[in-house]
């Protein structure tokens, strides 16, 4: 593989939104475990590391056999956990890092390879993706992070509100099904050099006022491309998000089910 790539799901426990949200069960399964078992046998990624603050999410690693770090608890972001990971000797090989959250249990190896080649590929310093929002809920709810793009596929703001904003009447469903209405994913792949510039920056106004990080990284200047995919499935961020997922992981293993009897 050219340029491999190192990832690393960020895991904290202590989460505002969602009480010790990586050990949180899904279906019986902690969130982290539903995460790393999808993330893990990627061929996108040369390596898959976990990030965290806490004994209990090592420990929880431990049983799964997946490699982890314990990093400062002091880190305001995730991307300042993973920029602690790949300053450690047996991973500071990798030019290229992706951040992949640990509360998403969906999320496609495809989305996941095309903010890679955004980086490796197109040149772009950082590569994340969005999808078309669809859901007229989801543009209201401040959980759901919004972005607006410009032409060329660079990110211009991200947001908790309902950016764009439509000034002659409201967004149709057939609008939001297409940009440039757009729901961020939480997908980051970073060349080295610029994941290293993003956290020498202080926390910035921007950021701490929506708690989004990667606003930090435009307030600084540094570019953002964003590759627009279809068919995100939701992340976990709140009690209510727990339910759906439970739904939709419960709907997969049936419909599995069903496939492999026929």
């Amino acid at each position: 593989m050219n340029d491999p790539v190192l990832a690393v799901i960020p895991a904290r426990l202590g989460s505002s939104r969602l009480a010790r949200k990586p050990l949180h069960p899904i279906l019986g399964k902690p969130l982290l475990q539903w995460v790393w078992e999808r993330v893990a046998p990627m061929e996108v990624f040369h390596r898959v590391v976990v990030a965290t603050e806490s004994e209990e999410v090592r420990g929880l690693c431990n049983k799964l056999g997946a490699p982890c770090v314990l990093t400062d608890p002091g880190h305001p972001s995730g991307t300042d956990r993973v920029a602690e990971v790949v300053e450690r000797e047996e991973y500071r090989s990798y030019d290229i890092v992706a951040n992949v959250q640990g509360d998403e249990p969906l999320v496609q190896e495809a989305h996941l390879a095309r903010a890679v080649a955004l980086v490796r590929d197109a040149g772009w310093e950082v590569g994340t993706c969005a999808t078309p929002l669809v859901d007229p809920e989801a543009r209201r709810d401040p959980s759901v992070v919004k972005v607006a793009m410009g032409t060329e596929g660079r990110a211009l703001y991200f947001s908790r509100a309902g950016i764009p904003y439509k000034r002659e009447g409201k967004p149709t469903e057939a609008e939001l099904a297409a940009p440039p209405f757009l729901r961020h994913l939480g997908i980051y792949v970073y060349r080295r050099q610029a994941l290293a510039r993003w956290v020498a920056l202080s926390p910035s106004p921007l950021e701490e006022l929506e708690r989004l990080e990667q606003l930090r990284a435009l307030e600084h200047g540094i570019p953002v491309g964003v590759a627009v995919v279809e068919n995100a499935g939701p992340g976990v961020d709140t009690a209510a998000d727990v339910i759906r997922m439970e739904e939709v992981l419960s709907r997969q293993a049936n419909a599995s089910t069903l496939t492999h009897r026929t």
